[in-house]
């Protein structure tokens, strides 16, 4: 595993992304050795001359142990594709980001979310359907994820924490520069109950160019993205954009035809790009998201060991097979066997297409 340093002094370099970071790790085997490379071998790892410039310019004058300690200020943490507790779900995406930047805590069930976004000029019916579902997500175990702004994900993320769940807002710029400034006591309530995201590193300023790029990880930490109210224009059908590319499923809200701020819903439905969605229900029932919140109480009280604990962590409603869910506990595979038979005498798991298994509902 790569020391975490080097990761973040290569999340510092321009044009080094996903892609770039993929042919160091394949060419060097080892950040810190590619950190450390010289010139002509960086050539032929692939970097670019641009790249390569920013790399040999900016490694001199970056401190890798100040970035760290300035990560440890601002209470925010680096995960990185080699880390455990990296979202599964980002991790599946085409490019995900190398390094992920948190402010707060990320859980296991987070890998049941819904992200839910909007236009920043939202209606009164746009507000009022925002704040119903997203609260009816947030009541049904559901984390709801969006971007922080003005309207409508602004509406979704204090619905999710009013109903006494979970959200997860993902930031155009460091995790330490929350943007807007009226939506520095959302972000503080969101942090205690969820997490400011971003793959900018700590103290990137807000910037118009940040924006759509970070939609891709709003779709990409979610099973589904919901638009509710967005001009033909608007950065939240970027994001369902992103969602129908990253393979997820994409809803919208049906609004007003005189409006235009309904425009671009209307126009994702009418073309199916999104599936219309006027209840929670709706969105439940296409995920099979109906028992996530008594999956989450069974993962609760349930366990009676850490293996149990443990395995009940890695399953959901989608079959797991043996070896993989012994390659993701970490745990040897007759441990894991005599465990789950256990489990199942006790209903906790059902076993499915010969030796896969889900969680019982």
């Amino acid at each position: 595993m790569s020391d975490i340093r080097y990761w973040v002094g290569f999340s510092r370099i321009p044009y080094i992304g996903a892609v770039r970071v993929k042919r160091l790790l394949a060419y060097f085997g080892d950040l810190a050795v590619a950190w450390q490379a010289d010139p002509a071998s960086l050539r032929a790892a692939g970097l670019p001359k641009d790249a390569l410039e920013r790399l040999l310019y900016l490694r001199q004058r970056i401190d890798l142990d100040d970035e760290l300690a300035r990560i440890e200020r601002v209470g925010a943490r680096a995960l990185t594709w080699e880390s455990p507790d990296y979202p599964a779900l980002l991790q599946n995406i085409d490019q995900p980001p190398p390094v992920l930047y948190v402010r707060g805590d990320l859980r296991p069930d987070d890998r049941w979310a819904v992200a839910v976004v909007g236009t920043r000029s939202p209606s009164a019916y746009g507000k009022d359907v925002a704040q119903r579902i997203a609260g009816g997500l947030a009541s049904n175990g559901i984390t709801v994820v969006s971007g922080l702004a003005y309207g409508i994900d602004g509406v979704a993320h204090r619905a999710a924490l009013e109903a006494g769940g979970r959200s997860l807002a993902v930031l155009g710029s460091g995790v330490d520069q929350v943007y807007p400034e009226r939506h520095r006591d959302l972000a503080a309530a969101i942090v205690a109950s969820g997490a400011l995201i971003s793959d900018y590193a700590i103290g990137i300023k807000p910037e118009a160019s940040n924006f759509p790029p970070r939609n891709r990880i709003i779709s990409g930490l979610s099973l589904g993205t919901l638009v509710v109210e967005a001009g033909v224009k608007s950065g939240a059908l970027i994001t369902l954009q992103f969602a129908l590319e990253q393979g997820r499923e994409t809803f919208a809200v049906p609004g007003n035809v005189y409006n235009q701020v309904s425009a671009g819903t209307n126009a994702a439905i009418q073309r199916g790009e999104a599936k219309l969605v006027t209840r929670v229900e709706d969105i439940l029932e296409e995920l099979n998201l109906t028992m996530v919140a008594q999956q989450s109480e069974v993962r609760e009280i349930v366990p009676e060991s850490a293996t149990e604990q443990a395995l009940l962590a890695c399953l959901s409603s989608e079959p797991l097979q043996l070896d993989e869910l012994v390659r993701t506990a970490g745990l040897p595979t007759a441990t894991v066997s005599s465990t789950l038979v256990m489990m199942e005498l006790k209903g906790m798991v059902r076993r499915v297409d010969g030796m896969s298994y889900v969680l019982a509902h």
